[in-house]
């Protein structure tokens, strides 16, 4: 009756009045979600749960609910992606370099979500240094897909997706770097945010491409992906990067029903590699929005073809920098055949390091290099630049632009995995607003003949991530 009760639940707040009411225990959550990792622990989402630990603190939580003092998140059960730190607790990046290292301090993100009372059970697969679009480049191996055990769940954060989408856990944070978050939403079926670049503090969370990072939640709802941000957004001292701008009660501001005009980008459904399927539906989107009054036009968006190039010059270039302190040194996996310093930096490395991760290591290098820098870093920044101010323009004259969230519906485990151009190119529609740094949401639209989800990307202006998810419940209800 308990397990009946707790899956009825799809918002928080639901979830919520139910603890306060003594309906249910925050120890029934724990003891179901545990119940439910250990049962479907094939899926390969949880990397280690905290059941001791989740349950210990579910009793403090109860006190704080029973005495009307609990913080807003009091009794959400929430995952954390492997490169997000918390204290004492093992983080990986699920990589071979980093295992059995112990993180010293916990994100500002986890700290936030901690202070408003949320209990994280547990720490969730990714590819490896979140570098992948299929969570198949992890050292734990790939996590499966809840709607069809031969998909792939989506990368990188393709644990925090499933885990929410097997109700392993209420919600998840994750970090979306050019797609991370929103792309294994789309192909499980949830809703995942990322938010404005700057948005969300960066501090604690492990550096793949610092200018384009950002933590940000995967939901079941569009409400308590609102709630999640309202929570973790804000100014940090320990990140230089972080906006001053005051943050809005985003979990206050979803009733907003006006018309709005809506921007599609032309290009996006008349890709090569879009899926038939995937465009109806997103054709579907488009002629219901207009049958409810919206204002929806095509744009042009001529930069399409280049985002990627220039998204893996930038990203590239940034990871090997930022993946240097990882030599076999300080900390994480040293090469038990290294003879002296030299041999340590290399066998460490290279034995430490996955093959993709080592591919874009030395991209980075390359592009960095002094013979190169002109021909690709340069240049991708200057692209970088023009593909910012094409978006700005199209939002100067819009509200929102809708695109499919991804070309394909989730493939199959170890079809693409080979070829490194087709996994890229995975990313194409989500990379331009990282790109240009801005906020961008993708929810479930449907699902395909096959029985497999399909997600509708919706882009909004920057710093206005209340419109944005006021007009994402509108769509997802």
């Amino acid at each position: 009756m308990i397990t009946e009760k707790i899956q009825s639940y799809t918002k928080f707040s639901d979830l919520q009045s139910a603890l306060k009411t003594g309906q249910l225990k925050v120890v029934d959550l724990i003891e179901y979600y545990c119940e439910r990792i250990e049962k479907f622990a094939h899926l390969n989402a949880f990397l280690e749960v905290f059941k001791v630990e989740a349950l210990l603190r579910a009793e403090e939580i109860q006190k704080k609910i029973d005495i009307g003092t609990a913080g807003k998140l009091a009794g959400m059960i929430i995952g954390l992606k492997d490169n997000i730190s918390f204290k004492g607790h093992e983080m990986t990046a699920s990589s071979k370099i980093l295992k059995g290292y112990h993180a010293v301090y916990s994100a500002t993100v986890t700290k936030r979500i901690l202070q408003e009372d949320a209990i994280i059970i547990g720490r969730l697969n990714c590819d490896e240094f979140a570098m992948g679009a299929s969570n198949e480049t992890s050292f734990f191996g790939p996590v499966k897909n809840f709607a069809d055990e031969t998909k792939v769940s989506g990368g990188s954060s393709g644990g925090s997706a499933v885990a929410v989408q097997a109700d392993l856990c209420f919600a998840s944070l994750a970090s979306d770097t050019g797609g991370s978050i929103r792309q294994p939403a789309a192909f499980c079926g949830v809703v995942g945010l990322k938010p404005t670049y700057s948005r969300v503090s960066r501090y604690g969370v492990v550096a793949y491409a610092s200018s384009f990072d950002q933590v940000g939640p995967i939901t079941k709802s569009v409400e308590d992906a609102a709630l999640i941000l309202e929570v973790i957004a804000g100014n940090d001292v320990h990140d230089s990067a972080s906006s001053n701008l005051k943050v809005p009660e985003y979990s206050k501001l979803l009733d907003d029903k006006s018309k709005k005009k809506i921007a599609y980008i032309e290009e996006t459904l008349h890709s090569d590699g879009l899926d038939p399927e995937i465009k109806d539906n997103i054709l579907s989107q488009i002629q219901k929005l207009k049958d409810e009054g919206h204002t929806v036009e095509p744009v042009s968006f001529e930069f399409l073809d280049y985002v990627v190039a220039t998204y893996y010059i930038l990203t590239t270039a940034e990871a090997s920098s930022n993946l240097a302190r990882y030599d076999g040194v300080h900390y994480g996996y040293r090469s038990p055949d290294a003879t002296d310093l030299m041999s340590t930096y290399k066998k460490s490395r290279s034995e430490g390091f996955g093959e993709e991760v080592k591919r874009r290591i030395m991209l980075g290098t390359f592009v960095l290099s002094a013979g190169y820098y002109d021909a690709y870093y340069s240049k991708a920044q200057k692209a970088r630049r023009l593909i910012k101010e094409k978006m700005d323009h199209i939002l100067e004259n819009y509200d929102f632009i809708i695109t499919p969230t991804t070309p394909t519906p989730a493939f199959n485990i170890g079809e693409e995995i080979t070829d490194p151009v087709v996994m890229y190119l995975a990313d194409i529609f989500t990379v331009g607003a990282s790109l240009a740094g801005l906020p961008a949401i993708s929810i479930p639209s449907g699902k395909n003949k096959a029985g497999l989800p399909i997600g509708m990307q919706v882009i909004g202006k920057r710093f206005k991530e209340e419109n944005l998810l006021a007009f994402a419940k509108n769509l997802y209800r």
